[in-house]
């Protein structure tokens, strides 16, 4: 029995096709309402503040983890941050698939990290989410881009403006458009801890 309802393609739906897709846009409605209020509330002058309302709707961030103003995340119940890290202001982290980020990571102002895009080979322009890893250790350079399904092994370094479309080794500097290894990373052993996220930002 056809619905009253059709699809984005303009194909019309059936009830039992229908219900769900009703159900995923009350979902979206809320994720979109959730994403602008934290957004608004993001630019609050306090980390302790903004880090717990992250962590209030579903964000798992560490110990002595700091999150700078101007955050945009998408569905926070899928992040997690380890201890010690530093996420810079105006960042984009999404959560519409797993986002892990490990301890004493660096990322940088305007770093944007997605596990969402389009698939732009199929007729319906399809969503496809793939989780992302970031590593421990990890220097991610401003505005860099990391792109679904991407793994950035400890101690790896992202270049500002790079667009990571594809794994990076542990210690391995990475850079470009599309990124490329530049060289290895002249470290042998990791332990240093980030100094201090800015005051008011």
């Amino acid at each position: 029995m056809s619905s009253p309802f059709k699809d984005r393609m303009g194909n019309q739906l059936t009830w039992k096709e229908a219900i769900p897709k009703i159900g995923f846009r009350f979902q979206s409605y809320y994720l979109e309402f959730l994403t602008a209020l934290l957004w608004w509330l993001g630019f609050l002058p306090s980390h302790t503040v903004r880090k717990l309302l992250l962590k209030a709707a579903g964000m798992k961030i560490g110990k002595k983890s700091y999150i700078h103003i101007g955050l945009r995340t998408y569905d926070p119940r899928n992040i997690t941050i380890g201890e010690g890290t530093i996420v810079g202001d105006y960042a984009t982290l999404d959560g519409r698939d797993m986002l892990e980020i490990g301890n004493h990571v660096d990322i940088a102002s305007g770093v944007m990290i997605f596990n969402g895009s389009r698939d732009i080979h199929t007729e319906d322009f399809t969503l496809v989410l793939k989780p992302v890893k970031i590593g421990n250790y990890v220097f991610i350079g401003p505005r860099a881009i990391i792109l679904p399904g991407v793994t950035v092994g400890d101690g790896a370094v992202i270049g500002a403006g790079a667009v990571v479309t594809k794994d990076v080794s542990p210690k391995t500097l990475v850079g470009g458009v599309p990124a490329k290894k530049i060289r290895d990373r002249d470290v042998k052993e990791l332990k240093y801890r980030l100094g201090r996220a800015r005051l008011f930002f």
